[in-house]
């Protein structure tokens, strides 16, 4: 199925053409149509499927433009999922004049937000958190609300906002539509269906290629007491510029964070508990190359687009396969290639085990300290064969000369320096 052949304005369809899509992905492929007719969806989806333009498209194409009131609500987990999706709303939204999209989210002056509330705001995307502060603050009414989208709803859900979305849906009206969109579907989810949804129908897209071809897999067998060692050794032969550890809860970030400093890697972490300030500003530092290391919980590094990361650590086994799909995704991007790591403990392999049914995933052991004392000394090498290759070195080659030294002893030598600095 084509976008062309969708029951949707022109000018929806124009942006999508712009955007450069023509084909419609499988979950666009089922929920779009039943969408279109303001059914109830849950909708269980991967990162990455084509889901935002899923709903997007049928809440754009209801919009009626002269009223400036809100009229679609959509609800993210994390402020840079929600920039994420207002951006892709926008893009399909970039032919419908005067139709006007906003991120809501904590972080930002919330006066900013308020007066661009006030002027008059078609499709709302915000965090729970800050939406209701609109809502109390009498910014913003829901009472004209047609769509309201949970997205990413599992996420929302373990992050605790499940009051939240439900004081969110108590003040909209009882008419509208109601769709959930998740990579998971916890019971949770399904008793806030019960509730707030008219008899939804429940659509599952099943990933038949779990992972990208071009991100090498690899698990690595530890002791638990031995795996921050085993870290280390990981880092110590990885010749990459940005490289994602994941772990499963906010003590093991913490743990990883404050040890790696202490052993002089140039570190930082990120979690959920942290306040949004201080996560932008590690993520700056982070894009900028100033820090070459990332420690993350899943669901501080939900929605991130980070490009030119090299290699992800699953320092923690992931929960379940969904989220490992999620984790190593964070490399192997806009067409490059990466590589992915598992230190997988004893009490964490039954939980691999089933990764691994899905995933091709090679055995490696940890390099010994030899080896890596062998790839340390390649790096200098590999800088100085760049030097050999790019720069002129007459000058220096001629006091080696001029004081008849052995070219290979001054080197060892100087390679011994480097490597005692």
């Amino acid at each position: 199925m084509d976008f062309d052949d969708l029951n949707i304005r022109d000018e929806i369809k124009k942006a999508i053409g712009d955007m450069g899509f023509t084909k419609l992905t499988p979950i666009q492929k089922r929920a779009i149509p039943d969408a279109l007719k303001s059914i109830d969806l849950i909708c269980q989806a991967q990162t990455g499927s084509g889901k935002t333009l899923a709903f997007a498209i049928p809440v754009l194409n209801k919009i009626f433009i002269p009223d400036r009131s809100p009229q679609a609500i959509v609800l993210c987990p994390t402020r840079e999922l929600c920039m994420q999706v207002a951006g892709e709303i926008t893009k399909a939204a970039s032919k419908m004049k005067k139709l006007k999209v906003l991120a809501v989210y904590g972080g930002q002056p919330i006066g900013k937000q308020t007066r661009v509330l006030k002027k008059g705001v078609h499709v709302v995307v915000g965090t729970p958190g800050r939406v209701i502060d609109h809502i109390e603050r009498g910014n913003l009414d829901l009472i004209g609300v047609e769509s309201v989208v949970l997205d990413e709803a599992d996420e929302m859900l373990e992050m605790g906002f499940r009051e939240d979305i439900e004081f969110i849906l108590a003040a909209t009206p009882r008419q509208r539509q109601t769709m959930l969109f998740s990579a998971t579907i916890p019971s949770e989810i399904r008793q806030i269906g019960e509730v707030y949804q008219k008899d939804p129908k429940f659509i599952k897209i099943t990933s038949t290629k779990k992972t990208a071809p071009k991100i090498a897999q690899y698990y690595i067998e530890c002791d638990i007491k031995d795996k921050f060692d085993y870290l280390c050794r990981l880092l110590d032969i990885q010749d990459s510029k940005l490289i994602l550890i994941f772990c499963n809860t906010k003590k093991s970030v913490n743990y990883i964070s404050k040890h790696l400093k202490k052993q002089e890697y140039l570190i930082d972490a990120i979690h959920g508990d942290m306040t949004q300030k201080a996560r932008d500003k590690v993520m700056n530092k982070f894009r900028n190359g100033n820090i070459s290391i990332l420690v993350a919980s899943d669901v501080a590094a939900r929605g991130l687009d980070i490009s030119g990361v090299d290699v992800v650590i699953n320092y923690d086994v992931a929960q379940n396969s969904d989220d490992y799909t999620h984790r190593i995704g964070r490399t192997a991007r806009a067409g490059k290639s990466g590589e992915a790591f598992n230190l997988v403990s004893s009490d964490e392999i039954p939980r691999f085990n089933k990764i691994k049914k899905s995933n091709k995933i090679s055995k490696r052991e940890i390099p010994t300290h030899g080896e890596i004392e062998e790839f340390k000394n390649n790096l200098i090498l590999k800088e100085a064969l760049k030097i050999i290759e790019n720069e002129n070195i007459d000058e220096y080659e001629k006091i080696i000369k001029r004081n008849d030294l052995d070219s290979s002893k001054i080197a060892g030598a100087f390679l011994k320096m480097l490597r005692q600095n």
